[in-house]
């Protein structure tokens, strides 16, 4: 595992092992400039995104509000809803994911041998409430 994924501000409290289980577990993704990643309006896929390298803007009704940086996470929402999504998100530069889904949290939380249930429940809520 390389150690910058140890320093993403999403995994701070997290012990390594902790880190090492929810990453392997998680499908890596990589966008190309300015692919379409989210569109506003589609209803939840039921994804997480960890932004791993590089940046993505994130835009409603066409403007954009927002960039994000390495290790800021987007559409945590999704995991414990199926609304439709409320921004649109495209990736400014290459850039590179970790995906956690709804059926990998799941397998997480089924084989928690960590405490992890308890550590990605307070980390979702934390950012529910930002």
């Amino acid at each position: 595992m390389p150690e910058s994924i140890y320093s993403l501000k999403i995994f701070h409290w997290f012990d390594k092992e902790i880190v090492d289980s929810i990453v392997n577990n998680c499908e890596h993704r990589k966008y190309s400039m300015w692919e379409l990643i989210i569109a506003e309006w589609e209803m939840s896929n039921w994804e997480w995104y960890i932004l791993k390298k590089w940046k993505v803007t994130i835009s409603i009704w066409g403007k954009k509000v927002a960039e994000l940086n390495p290790g800021d996470i987007f559409w945590e929402i999704a995991l414990l809803n199926e609304e439709e999504r409320t921004a649109t998100v495209k990736s400014a530069t290459d850039i590179e994911v970790i995906v956690l889904n709804l059926e990998t949290l799941i397998k997480i939380i089924n084989n928690d041998t960590n405490n992890i249930n308890k550590l990605i429940i307070e980390r979702i809520e934390e950012n529910l409430k930002l």
